[in-house]
């Protein structure tokens, strides 16, 4: 297990206790104020624990009936009792910090809750120190006035027009995210929004609960190898490229400026291949113009991007200084 999921199941277990600690202080406060819900609980386990005895043997239906009948009249007592002196089951799950699991992480024996996804993402994006640039780079930040509205005579389109939309179609792909599976392709020269607007789209979903993993491609590629060749720290390499695989929403930023070998690759088209057969959605964004794919990528990794992928052109003037000192 890596360090990462270490540093999560820690965290899980503190909060357990404490929630744990937190329940049993409400439980004696309740007791205190209502002795009979006490009274219903400890009937209930009684109950509970002759079922479990009544159903190793044979012939036991009548019986186990009977008892579970008891069990939910008792169970409805203690409702009402709850609501007639303004409480409600809540009032014992709200200790938790995750109602799905308990804080236990598990949702079974051997299925890991979602929490345990997301707080494993949120550890990397504060190792990438992307949380912060969330704050500043989101749809609510956007600014189309960033970019020029002369008509690019080639393309029959102004800069301006041609990101409005784009950003209409990154909107739906949030939107849709649930119904619609979507993979998008951002190309154009550098300092056009491509990784702010693909920042925006992973804010939008990681508040929607969605699992988000970013990375550059050089640092993909660097775990890639590093793991192939038995560099660096293998449990949390393999972790991460688990995470490649398994997230809602991958985005890789960068494409092309990474030193490319046979490996990396063999590996990207892998990851590739395998979240389109897996209805996972990817994001790449890339310096590259589409002609130049195939003299850097194999045509097995072109044919994927060209043919599966929205393609999102961007092109116009760099806007960073125009960002940095405000829309005209």
């Amino acid at each position: 297990m890596s360090q990462v999921f270490k540093q999560v199941w820690r965290e899980l277990e503190q909060e357990r206790l404490r929630a744990e600690k937190a329940l049993a202080g409400r439980q004696a406060f309740l007791y205190g104020k209502l002795p009979e819900v006490k009274e219903i609980d400890d009937k209930m386990a009684e109950i509970g624990l002759s079922i479990a005895k009544l159903v190793l043997r044979p012939n036991f239906g009548d019986g186990v009936d009977e008892l579970r009948r008891q069990s939910e009249e008792l169970s409805n007592r203690r409702k009402e009792l709850l609501y007639d002196n303004g409480y409600d089951d809540a009032f014992f799950d709200e200790v938790f910090g995750c109602a799905e699991c308990k804080d236990t992480g598990m949702v079974s024996d051997r299925q890991r809750c979602l929490c345990v996804r997301r707080r494993v993402i949120n550890k990397y994006y504060e190792m990438s120190n992307l949380g912060k640039v969330l704050e500043r780079e989101n749809f609510d930040t956007f600014n189309l006035n960033y970019y020029s509205d002369v008509v690019d005579i080639t393309r029959g389109v102004s800069p301006r027009d041609n990101m409005s939309r784009i950003y209409n179609i990154s909107t739906k792909f949030v939107e849709n995210f649930d119904a619609r599976f979507e993979n998008l392709l951002m190309y154009g020269s550098t300092g056009l929004g491509k990784t702010f607007l693909s920042n925006c789209i992973a804010k939008e979903l990681l508040d929607a609960g969605k699992t988000v993993l970013y990375t550059t491609a050089g640092q993909l590629f660097k775990i890639v190898e590093n793991q192939r060749f038995g560099r660096g720290d293998d449990e949390k390499g393999s972790a991460y490229l688990d995470l490649v695989t398994e997230v809602d929403l991958l985005i890789i930023d960068d494409l092309g400026t990474e030193f490319s070998t046979v490996v990396t690759t063999s590996e990207l088209f892998g990851y590739i291949n395998t979240r389109l057969l897996n209805e996972k959605s990817t994001i790449i964004s890339t310096n590259l113009d589409p002609r130049d794919f195939e003299e850097q990528y194999s045509d097995r990794i072109t044919s994927r991007l060209f043919g599966t992928y929205v393609h999102l052109g961007f092109f116009g003037d760099d806007i960073r200084l125009a960002m940095k000192y405000g829309a005209n």
